[in-house]
């Protein structure tokens, strides 16, 4: 599932991307037309509003002239001329305005002529007014010559004033064409969103189902490694603790067979010199000498044998108990070494298999202290206790670090086998410079 997920992945970052260009382009698209729609429609606005003040400056000034013709009172001439000074001034406006457009700026001059050819008819009959040329005036006042350039001022801004609200409402619209395809561009990036959306939980989904699916094998796996493991350790254990009883089986035999065997001949020929010595009676002193060196020897070999048989099987544990034992096996330790061993040992109610355990955890830690430790003093304890008892060995040695204990070192991971074979608990606690002490705790059970 993983490699499929990644093409579509792949496909759907560029698609994202050119979904992202599309809107941003439909948006700007539709500012820069809505841009040009509002800036159209306020050249409008402002077109429309200077044409309709044109148009009602021309009525001022026409109203102006009218009442100074009729009443000859000069008040009506300050509207007047006000009126006429914003003529020029809307028409420069105008002028400016319609430059970009061809088409209104024929209509403009046609109504800028009419503005001027009006001016001049309005100038006349004023002038002609100050002067007291009644007729001439009245003359303009009472025909249609001044309606005639009125008549096309209003038709020729009126016809500016339509063509601005042409351009009104076509900004208008086109404002309303960028908001449609805005909002059309923005649903249909929405839609697309919801789809990429979609997509990506879809993809998400698989990837989840997918990790979920290996990380169940890899459970599996592991759990069957695991399995194999504690199968293969109880199977390594259970040869280990059928190795060590053999181990010890072999030793007994061994020492039996050295006790009863070779005691046997070491007694005999002990007792053969014995005999030879007696019925030799008075011999040379060399012979005698030879003799005694002889039963000399098969002391020594009688004490060596009883050593090794001691130190294969120790035959004070089974006639002697444990506490007798250990303190032969610190007495004689002591003897070899010169270590200081002192001892505190309490009598404890163990099975033949137990005692043996704690006898064995005693004489490997006194044969590691001799090898290794250099120490001086040494001492062992056995307590008695509710349901369990404790063994303690331990030393003012030079220690080690428990952390850096080679794979290679036997002795500690015999021991340790040694006790859990027989369901207690071993703790080895050291460190360079402050000895050693093994501490275990066993069950009364076995």
């Amino acid at each position: 599932m993983r490699w499929f997920a990644i093409p579509k992945m792949a496909i759907s970052l560029p698609l994202a991307v050119l979904a992202a260009a599309i809107l941003i382009f439909i948006n700007e698209a539709g500012f820069h037309l809505s841009t040009q729609a509002a800036t159209s429609m306020e050249e409008a606005q402002e077109i429309r509003g200077s044409v309709n003040k044109l148009l009602q400056h021309m009525l001022d000034a026409e109203t102006g002239q009218r009442g100074y013709l009729l009443t000859g009172d000069p008040k009506y001439l300050a509207p007047y001329d006000v009126a006429t000074a914003d003529i020029n001034q809307t028409l420069d406006t105008l002028r400016r305005l319609y430059t970009p457009y061809q088409d209104e700026l024929a209509t403009f001059g046609a109504l800028s002529r009419n503005v001027l050819r009006k001016q001049a008819e309005m100038d006349l009959s004023v002038r002609m007014r100050k002067q007291g040329n009644d007729k001439a005036w009245k003359f303009v006042l009472t025909t249609d010559v001044s309606m005639d350039p009125m008549n096309a001022i209003r038709s020729q801004i009126g016809k500016l004033v339509q063509s601005s609200n042409n351009k009104m409402r076509l900004a208008q619209a086109q404002i309303a064409r960028s908001l449609q395809l805005s909002r059309i561009g923005i649903a249909l990036m929405a839609l697309a969103g919801l789809l990429a959306f979609y997509t990506y939980l879809r993809q998400t989904k698989a990837l989840l189902d997918s990790g979920r699916r290996e990380q169940a094998s890899l459970q599996r796996e592991r759990d069957q490694l695991d399995k194999e493991v504690r199968d293969r350790t109880a199977t390594l254990a259970e040869l280990a603790t059928h190795l060590q009883e053999m181990r010890e089986d072999e030793r007994g035999h061994l020492a039996r067979e050295l006790h009863d065997e070779l005691g046997a001949l070491l007694t005999a020929a002990k007792l053969d010199v014995a005999r030879m010595k007696s019925r030799l009676g008075v011999t040379s002193p060399e012979v005698n000498e030879r003799i005694q060196h002889l039963i000399e020897t098969l002391n020594s070999g009688i004490a060596l044998k009883r050593r090794i048989v001691e130190d294969l099987r120790p035959s004070s544990l089974s006639h002697l108990g444990l506490v007798a034992s250990l303190e032969i096996l610190a007495r004689e330790f002591e003897n070899r070494s010169g270590l200081s061993i002192t001892t505190d040992l309490e009598t404890v109610d163990l099975g033949g298999s137990a005692q043996l355990t704690v006898y064995r955890l005693a004489q490997e830690s006194l044969t590691n202290m001799g090898k290794y430790a250099e120490a001086k003093h040494a001492e062992i304890s056995l307590h008695d206790f509710d349901g369990y008892i404790t063994v303690e060995v331990k030393d003012d040695g030079k220690g080690f670090d428990t952390t850096q204990v080679k794979a290679s070192s036997h002795g500690l991971s015999g021991m340790k086998h040694r006790v859990e074979a027989a369901a207690g608990r071993l703790t080895v606690t050291s460190s360079p410079g402050k000895g050693t002490r093994i501490f275990a705790v066993l069950p009364k059970t076995l």
